[in-house]
Order: structure tokens, then sequence, then C-alpha cells
């Protein structure tokens, strides 16, 4: 099987506290750390997380909003091909100061 990450938002739009609160959620806290192990399906990670598929989606929007993951396309090893998510974040950098905070998601590939 192989991957290839084709990005549909180019730039985060969220908020500090925005990202925040996307993350209070424990749907979204395992689909982020379920495609940090590689690319997921709406499907698999509706089977990994125990949600209804709706739930799923609204927390990958969410997630996908804030850039903590990103679509990409799964080829498959038949030709056929589907929607996946990744992980584009492996930590987050909270920094608090007198104008407020500060939320940095940071990738191993920076």
């Amino acid at each position: 099987m192989a991957t290839r990450a084709s990005n549909t938002r180019s730039e985060s739009t969220a908020d500090a506290a925005a990202q925040l609160d996307v993350l209070g959620d424990e749907c979204a806290r395992t689909i982020v750390v379920a495609t940090s192990e590689g690319p997921k399906t709406a499907k698999e990670l509706t089977d990994r997380t125990d949600s209804s598929s709706a739930t799923v989606y609204r927390r990958i929007n969410n997630l996908l909003e804030s850039g903590f993951l990103a679509e990409c396309v799964r080829f498959e090893d038949d030709g056929s091909h589907t929607t996946a998510y990744e992980a584009m974040v492996d930590r987050l950098e909270i920094e608090i100061g007198a104008d407020g905070i500060e939320v940095t998601p940071r990738s191993t590939d920076e």
C-alpha cells in the first residue's frame, strides 16, 4: 500500500483557544494518535474511536481546520484509492504571556 499526501487545506485558521478546544475532545485526541501511526480512512477512525461516523467526520473537520490533520489519497495494491487522513503535528508548544496564549503545532519534519 502506498500513500501520497495531497493537502486540501493550505493554512490553519484556528486561534489558540480553538486549537486547545479541539484537543479537549477524547475522540479528536484518539484520531490524532491513530493518524500519527499512518494515514487512516474515516471508516478506520470510526472503528478505532467507537464513535458514530457523523461524530468522527465532525472531529476530522475540526482537526483539519486546526491544522492537526491533512487529507491524503491512499492507493491500495488493487489500484483503488480512498481519502485518508494523516497527522500533521507530533507536539505542541504552548506559550503563555501578557498577550495571551499562543499554540504552535510542531512536526518532527521541522
